[in-house]
């Protein structure tokens, strides 16, 4: 169950973690995904080192086969995370882009 107090809570991590840079160190191909997820698979989740030092992992998206490769600059973006429930809250969070 998706819980509309969790969004609105995690919004300002979020607002702060948008348009951060960085670089693939680690990825993988998802095709088995976890409930929720079944719409997107299969699908590249990746680690990434963020220009602030830290790491995160993250669906990648609007990708191609030429960026899938370690040390693939990479920005985080705003995006849908997962199939609306059967409440109908669509959840948004971070994922990457390739630059």
């Amino acid at each position: 169950m998706i819980s509309p107090v969790k969004i609105w809570r995690s919004q300002k991590k979020i607002q702060n973690s948008l348009g951060v840079s960085g670089k693939i160190i680690s990825y993988t191909r998802v095709f088995v995904p976890p409930a929720g997820f079944e719409s997107q698979a299969p699908y590249i989740v990746v680690i990434a080192k963020l220009e602030k030092g830290d790491k995160y992992t993250a669906q990648l998206v609007d990708w191609d086969e030429k960026h899938l490769q370690i040390g693939q600059k990479i920005m985080t973006v705003l995006r849908r995370t997962r199939d609306p429930g059967e409440e109908g809250v669509i959840p948004y969070g971070i994922k990457f882009k390739p630059l």
